[in-house]
């Protein structure tokens, strides 16, 4: 797992989890846009938990994964799972509630 935490990492208002499935070009992909995504739009007022399911299986239990790339966004409330590689944005921010639908 790798955790990409802001400089005010103690005020956070975002935790996202990203899942992958290894290093595969569609994970990378995933990683790098949500990173963008996250310095562009939640500006520094976020947590980004990169899991990969080959390495840790268990941290998706009780998260309803159904495929991967898979985003959660667990606070702030309500959770919300946006899945793919983050390439559209719009779609992400929306998935985020940062843009209306």
């Amino acid at each position: 797992m790798m955790t990409i935490a802001s400089e005010e990492a103690e005020r956070d208002a975002w935790i996202l989890r990203l899942y992958v499935a290894g290093q595969t070009p569609r994970s990378l992909r995933a990683v790098a846009n949500i990173q963008r995504i996250c310095a562009a739009d939640l500006q520094g007022l976020y947590t980004l938990e990169v899991i990969d399911l080959y390495q840790e299986p268990q941290l998706a239990q009780g998260e309803q994964i159904v495929a991967v790339p898979a985003l959660i966004k667990r606070l702030p409330v309500p959770l919300r799972m946006v899945i793919g590689d983050m390439s559209d944005t719009a779609r992400v921010l929306v998935g985020l509630d940062l843009l209306p639908k």
